[in-house]
This record gives C-alpha cells, structure tokens and sequence, in this order.
C-alpha cells in the first residue's frame, strides 16, 4: 500500500469558473425573413432544376458554338 507524505495532498480542487453567458438568439425583422424564404426557396429549386438545366444549357452552348 502507498503512503503518500505530500503535504499538497490530497490536491485543492480549483476555483469553478462561471458558466460562460449565452448571447440572445439574434431576430431577423420582417423584411429579412422574407428575403431568407426567397433564398431559401430559390435554393430548394436550383436543388431540382440545376442538375437537369445546367446539362441542357451546357448542351445548347456546346451545339450553337460548335
């Protein structure tokens, strides 16, 4: 069995910290949440249509130059 003749022993816990506070929550006004929909929207769309139009258009580009 160990003896330990530390005199620091047993160790003194350390001084707790504050939980850090949390910034509000940041609110977007009428204005910017209509444009974040729009955004949001416009992606949702380009999800579908981008990989089927982007080949058309590719396509189209390459027939009328070449």
């Amino acid at each position: 069995m160990f003896l330990r003749f530390d005199p620091d022993w047993p160790p003194i816990d350390p001084p707790r910290r504050e939980p850090a506070r949390k910034a509000p929550p940041v609110q977007l006004d009428a204005r910017q949440q209509k444009r974040l929909m729009q955004a949001i929207g416009l992606n949702v769309l380009l999800l579908f249509v981008a990989p089927i139009g982007g080949a058309t258009v590719i396509g189209g580009l390459i027939a009328w130059w070449g």
